[in-house]
């Protein structure tokens, strides 16, 4: 059978194409650690959508996957709680976020609920442009913006988008509501120092 060499180089090209594609919109990643939970486990296998926020401003309450600001081996994945402008604190374990314009903090009414920031406090910090302030869903036990400040958005991957493995957990990240509720409570930005959090615990790696 004759081999038409203008067909293979047209297959050719098409895979490539095809393949640059995939790899620019999507990524795999495995959790490694517990700062996600229950929402993901370790060895969670995620599909990660790297596209969207090239186009689009990520959202409070999406899970991303990001680096954060000092250099690391593994991306985190954390949610995003804060937004460029706003002004956030966390007293008494629940968050309390000032939106942009507004002299009122409001709490955090997130759905399901999820556990408290334990004893952690954080004094009133407000967001700059492109900035987020992002948390682990297991808010006891998570190396994130408490720790080590706000993110910027050049720093974020992509945000979840499937989990694949394992297949009893398969499905969509599941969607939490993130509402803010109107009266808060008092603002005091008394801070209480933690004891220093594995680094490790709250890493993703690639698969």
């Amino acid at each position: 059978m004759k081999i038409n060499l203008r067909e293979v180089v047209i297959a050719i090209l098409i895979f490539v194409v095809v393949f640059a594609v995939v790899q620019i919109s999507i990524g795999s990643y495995q959790v490694e650690m517990e700062s996600m939970k229950p929402t993901f486990l370790p060895k969670d296998c995620i599909m990660v959508d790297k596209l969207t926020y090239r186009f689009t401003t990520p959202h409070r309450g999406q899970v991303v996957i990001l680096w954060p600001p000092y250099e690391t081996k593994n991306p985190f994945i954390k949610r995003v709680i804060g937004l460029p402008g706003e002004t956030v604190q966390i007293r008494d374990g629940r968050v309390y976020i000032k939106k942009k314009g507004s002299d009122e903090f409001l709490a955090l009414q997130e759905k399901p609920t999820m556990p408290d920031c334990g004893v952690r406090n954080l004094p009133a910090q407000t967001l700059g442009s492109g900035e987020y302030f992002v948390l682990g869903d297991n808010r006891g036990n998570s190396q994130d913006s408490t720790a080590f400040g706000p993110v910027k958005r050049g720093n974020f991957i992509g945000k979840t988008w499937l989990r694949y493995w394992p297949l009893s957990r398969f499905g969509l990240t599941p969607h939490y509501s993130c509402k803010l509720e109107s009266p808060a409570v008092s603002t005091s930005t008394t801070s209480i120092t933690l004891p220093a959090i594995d680094l490790a615990s709250l890493s993703v790696s690639t698969t």
